[in-house]
């Protein structure tokens, strides 16, 4: 089962990404409200998967991206965003995340993209459920 850390400065979201991973198999392993929190959180879970909001006080999520892939290289870092980030995405795609996706969102995109960051057709052998 992969493991996912969620980050986003609002509860509500975290809370419903967490759960529609959890419907595709995901064990969300942690939760951080700003990019400080998921930069130390990273390197204490080493997470299969980030969700990870652009904008969050303390320190923005591109930051926190570009913070984890100077140490974890291989991170696979999804970026969630809101309409009219295109700029932002740029940057983020540029400092390492492997994907984006724009809110809202419907829970089959985010299984979708999620998937193809880790290269799933379904949860294979390196995954056991």
């Amino acid at each position: 089962m992969p493991t996912v850390l969620i980050v986003d400065d609002a509860l509500f979201m975290r809370a419903a990404i967490g759960n529609m991973l959890k419907e595709f198999g995901f064990d969300v392993v942690g939760e951080a409200s700003n990019g400080k929190e998921a930069v130390a959180l990273y390197d204490q879970l080493q997470p299969d998967l980030v969700t990870m909001d652009i904008t969050m006080p303390v320190m923005t999520g591109i930051e926190a991206v570009k913070r984890i892939i100077e140490k974890h290289a291989d991170a696979k870092i999804i970026m969630i965003t809101a309409l009219g980030q295109q700029n932002k995405i740029k940057a983020a795609i540029e400092s390492g995340a492997k994907d984006f996706i724009t809110k809202p969102f419907q829970p089959e995109q985010l299984k979708e993209v999620a998937f193809n960051v880790l290269n799933l057709t379904s949860f294979s052998s390196k995954f056991p459920t």
